[in-house]
């Protein structure tokens, strides 16, 4: 590295490096990135549609604390699964590859920060527009 934290054999500084690294992310890292997009999503969905009915129908009862703590722990136990899944090391013998606990745990702390940038967005911005 050198020292604006570029690579130093090829001239780039840290700006182009990081620019580079994020336009060619490894695949397997960036499908398990997406994965837990889509979990989140999804999940985010369903908290919006879960509190949009309880608000227009008195009967129904507001569980949307409980929905949201189910939600947080499905996305990090999906994120880490789906990473564990995805995300194999190599071994270096003969192109063997291998799965490894340490790919759960880099999927749940990928998960965390998606997690909570989703429930911002569902929660703050798409819930109060919704009225």
């Amino acid at each position: 590295m050198t020292e604006d934290g570029g690579h130093p054999r090829s001239g780039r500084g840290w700006l182009e490096t990081r620019v580079r690294q994020a336009r060619n992310p490894p695949p397997p890292v960036l499908r398990a990135v997406v994965a837990n997009m889509v979990v989140a999503v999804i999940g985010a969905v369903i908290l919006i549609a879960w509190d949009w009915l309880a608000s227009r129908d008195p009967s129904l009862p507001d569980i949307t604390l409980g929905l949201t703590a189910i939600y947080v722990i499905v996305v990090l136990v999906a994120g880490s699964i789906l990473t564990w899944l995805w995300v194999e090391l190599p071994t270096g013998a003969g192109g063997e590859r291998r799965r490894s606990p340490w790919a759960g745990l880099l999927g749940f702390f990928a998960a965390v920060p998606i997690v909570y940038l989703v429930l911002v967005v569902a929660l703050q911005v798409i819930q109060p527009m919704l009225g």
